[in-house]
């Protein structure tokens, strides 16, 4: 069951959701309007042959931070990652769904990829998968209203939350984290060389 305004309001008074900051001008009828941060994640294209997830071979990428004021042009058919400036949460009782807006749709801007489904209890600075499908460059600008947030109550309390299945920290910066279970390769241990006998 999705989140009335109302339900929103009162879901933020008791704690069963986070935002912040919060702005009672981004409040929709069934939604919350999320804002762009000042950073970029960025692929060293030139860097590498192919990303192939299989074998955890991810894009190198560099961060680009924005000042608030200044622009981030992202080209036709870029993909960069960008981060929210809100910090956002639900308890285990509820999930946050994120969706595009249509404004920026219509000129061709993706906001998430198929990331777009928020778990129980997973309190953080979400990022966005920003593409550019039209054939013009789009300007995007720290602050300006980004995406929107729907707020769903589940039929009961989920028997695991984000806490235990989740892969990424409350800042959501590091974009390519093993999986849960999957445990990093490990480089073999170097030999210790013997010591001489004097």
């Amino acid at each position: 069951m999705f989140l009335s305004d109302n339900d929103i309001k009162k879901g933020l008074k008791d704690g069963s959701i986070v935002i912040h900051p919060f702005n009672s001008k981004h409040l929709q009828p069934v939604s919350y309007d999320v804002t762009l941060g000042n950073e970029f994640e960025v692929n060293n294209r030139h860097a590498m042959t192919a990303i192939d997830t299989v074998n955890k071979i991810y894009p190198e990428t560099r961060t680009v931070k924005v000042k608030d004021g200044k622009a981030f042009i992202l080209h036709p058919g870029e993909s960069v990652l960008g981060k929210q400036r809100e910090f956002i949460g639900v308890d285990r009782n509820h999930l946050i769904i994120l969706s595009g807006k249509s404004s920026l749709a219509r000129v061709g801007l993706v906001v998430h990829n198929t990331a777009m489904l928020f778990n129980p209890c997973h309190y953080f600075y979400p990022t966005f998968e920003l593409v550019n499908t039209n054939n013009v460059p789009i300007v995007l600008r720290p602050g300006m209203t980004i995406a929107q947030l729907l707020f769903a109550r589940l039929t009961g309390p989920a028997g695991r939350t984000y806490k235990e299945t989740g892969r990424y920290g409350a800042k959501n910066s590091n974009h390519f984290a093993q999986e849960r279970g999957i445990a990093p390769k490990k480089k073999p241990a170097k030999k210790k060389a013997a010591k001489k006998r004097k």
